[in-house]
């Protein structure tokens, strides 16, 4: 894998403002330059007329700390606090953060940044501003400054200016330093800007107010642009901000700035020249640039981080921030088939998101799906390295569960025909026995076997057969084990095992290979157990504060909680003679649908992350149930996000089986109840034979299993 070169940042020096638009500029291009007042009386002729220090560049530190960086300032690389974030009260950062890998934080960040150095600067004035006037109070006279005006820095923003020298009495160094350096600021005072006088150069001890302009240039060559060059400079300003509403505007003021402002407002006219990117900084290389591939496949690998890995696993990210990318970037850089498998679920999230217009990512969908299968063959028959195989097919198992819309008629292969060689590559890889070494060993369980295990788990209960690794589940249950679930997904390892245990006998029961009686017996000790994994009352609260927090561990426990009862619903329904309108299933489900207020809602929620619970209770829930307003009320919540993914799916079969189930209890209406049955009317009766018919048939009209709608309409949907 080969990766594009990252030259290094380096900062040019800033030619002098004469030579800029003659040497570097074209007619009719408009740069922007600045002037950074010096703090020394003269300046050092040597430096400026060198060419060696005109043509010197200086190579960035990539040992400073982060917030240094994202400033674009100099670090002095101090333990543990840089002297600038001490200064400006900065959290000193040398550890990677986590808003540096990702475009929108690092804005957000800059943009809190600013804030914090905004009112450190206000505050430090303010502090000034009253020392000063507590002095002036203590003298009868004062220098008189009512001859200066204010003057604009060159291209300043308007918050800093100073004041000039007085137009009567020259400066001089023999000035009495117990009076106050400068007037307090008035706000009623004259605040015309003037170009004709040139800014204090001595401010004392007074705080300045620190800006950065950035300076473009770019060279054109038979009207074609060649080269691209910025530099950003700084320098400081000590007038307080403008005031923006101290007395009203009146229609006659305007005429005397309208000399002087029009000549700039040409300037100044475009976006990019009012632009001044005070924090602003050259694009960093993004992660999708680290790979060798042309621009679709580039910008479908950055729309897969920026938007679709957030998607994956919502509720281990709010344990373990960066697990996700750290999980994901290796495997990238390693693994082609990882690599196809990635780009071809970017685009059925472009597609998704593209509504009418997402044909147009078919192609990209199927050829990077054509190119991870003939990756995962070659990988297959070389046998070349396992763990990279078992990767790439948990990921083509588990990543279109974020993405995708249900009516997807795109070829693909199945989710439990991907899953067939699992069995196999874990066996090799002995990742049962790590994992049941594990938490004697007191080290984490292997993240792949964790994978595999949540799908191998709720992937049994959508095929109605025994998981594969059952024995290991039940060993883990007895043992009192972890397989690292509850930060996956959100449950308890406890409740997916007893779902193991549910799982196998619903596949014992659908073989027929275990009678009445012994099932009855299997789901009582098993509802027992589910009594052992109840928290304590009150423990079930809302896991979000009032300062808007997040408690993770209190979101797994609700989660928890709805699985829990979920569990109890599915193992319900495998008891002989199970109808939903019976009382105590109609019970559990009015429980989900109040217990579910719980879970936070909308796009930035866990319901998408609650499709198997949903599935399980919304099956069994009928006509008149809270459930159903509950879930439409939800499903709205999530707005466009409700039709893709798992919940997409999720709701298209829970509506597809409330309408049969509907319809069969509207047509058992018709028939005769056994009450009425048994009652014999002149000239006719009805036989013991028929009315044992007519329940049978009104027990499978009213029970439509969510399996047989699946099956019917050929949908291989992994609800997890």
């Amino acid at each position: 894998m080969s990766y594009t070169a990252i030259a290094p940042l380096s900062k040019a020096p800033t030619p002098p403002t004469k030579m800029i638009s003659s040497e570097l500029n074209p007619a009719g291009k408009v740069t922007k330059t600045s002037r950074k007042p010096s703090s020394k009386p003269q300046a050092k002729p040597a430096q400026s007329s060198s060419p060696k220090s005109a043509e010197k560049t200086h190579r960035r530190s990539r040992l400073g700390c982060f917030t240094c960086r994202l400033r674009r300032k100099k670090c002095d690389e101090g333990k543990s606090v840089c002297k600038a974030c001490k200064n400006l009260k900065l959290k000193c950062e040398y550890k990677r953060p986590m808003w540096w890998g990702n475009g929108d934080q690092r804005r957000m960040q800059k943009e809190a940044i600013k804030d914090i150095i905004k009112n450190t600067r206000l505050s430090e004035k303010a502090s000034t501003n009253a020392n000063t006037r507590a002095n002036s109070c203590a003298h009868t006279t004062t220098p008189s400054l009512s001859h200066s005006v204010p003057t604009i820095d060159a291209f300043s923003d308007g918050m800093g200016m100073s004041r000039a020298n007085s137009a009567e009495s020259q400066f001089s160094l023999g000035h009495d330093f117990s009076y106050p350096l400068h007037d307090p600021f008035d706000p009623f005072g004259s605040q015309l800007q003037t170009p004709h006088f040139e800014a204090a150069v001595f401010y004392g001890t007074v705080p300045s107010y620190e800006v950065d302009i950035k300076t473009e240039r770019q060279m054109y060559v038979n009207d074609i642009p060649t080269r691209r060059d910025s530099s950003i400079s700084t320098f400081s300003t000590f007038q307080p901000p403008m005031p923006h509403a101290t007395l009203p505007a009146f229609p006659g003021d305007d005429w005397i700035k309208e000399e002087y402002f029009e000549s700039c407002k040409e300037s100044f006219s475009s976006p990019e020249a009012n632009d001044f990117g005070f924090f602003a900084m050259p694009s960093e290389p993004t992660i999708a640039d680290m790979f060798n591939l042309d621009d679709g496949d580039r910008y479908l690998l950055t729309h897969f981080f920026e938007n679709v890995i957030p998607l994956i696993y919502p509720v281990l990210e709010t344990r373990q921030q960066g697990m996700v990318q750290s999980h994901v970037v290796p495997a990238l850089q390693t693994n082609k088939a990882y690599l196809h498998c990635c780009l071809s679920i970017a685009a059925m999230h472009l597609k998704s998101a593209e509504c009418d217009k997402g044909d147009k990512f078919d192609n990209a969908i199927l050829n990077n799906r054509g190119e991870a299968v003939k990756e995962l063959n070659e990988a297959l028959t070389h046998d070349t390295d396992n763990l990279q195989i078992l990767d790439a097919i948990l990921a083509m198992i588990l990543f279109p569960c974020a993405v995708g819309c249900p009516n997807d008629v795109l070829l693909d292969i199945p989710w439990h025909s991907h899953f067939q060689p699992v069995t196999e590559l874990i066996s090799r890889l002995q990742l049962p026995q790590m994992l049941l070494d594990a938490d004697n060993q007191n080290i984490p369980p292997p993240f792949s076997m964790t994978l595999v295990a949540w799908i191998d788990i709720l992937g049994s209960t959508m095929l109605g057969k025994t998981p594969q690794c059952a024995h290991v589940y039940r060993t883990q249950l007895l043992g009192g084990s972890s397989s690292g679930l509850s930060d996956l997904m959100g449950c308890e390892d406890r409740v997916m095992y007893l779902i193991s245990e549910i799982s196998c006998l619903d596949a014992l029961k659908i073989e027929s290979r275990i009678d009445d009686i012994q099932l009855c017996s299997h789901i009582t000790a098993l509802a027992h157990q589910l009594d052992h994994t109840e928290p304590p009352p009150g423990s079930l609260v809302y896991p979000v504060n009032d300062a808007g927090v997040l408690h993770p561990c209190q979101l797994s426990q609700n989660m928890t909680a709805l699985y829990r009862l979920s569990a109890r619903v599915y193992l319900c329904s495998l008891v002989p003679g199970f109808h939903r309108s019976q009382a105590g299933t109609r019970k559990l489900i009015s429980d989900f649908a109040e217990l579910v207020n719980l879970i936070p809602c909308g796009p930035e929620g866990f319901d998408r992350s609650l499709a198997w619970p949903f599935l399980i209770c919304g099956s069994f829930s009928t006509p008149d149930s809270q459930f159903r307003a509950m879930f439409e009320r939800r499903t709205e919540m999530l707005g466009n996000q409700a039709d893709s993914g798992n919940f997409g799916r999720m709701a298209c079969l829970l509506h597809e089986v409330w309408r049969q189930s509907d319809a069969a209890i509207a047509d058992t209406s018709f028939l005769p109840t056994p009450i009425s049955s048994t009652t014999t009317t002149p000239g006719g009766g009805v036989s013991v034979g028929d009315e044992k018919q007519r329940q049978q048939q009104h027990s499978k009209l009213a029970n439509i299993h969510w399996r047989d709608v699946m099956e019917q309409n050929e949908w291989n949907f992994l609800l997890i």
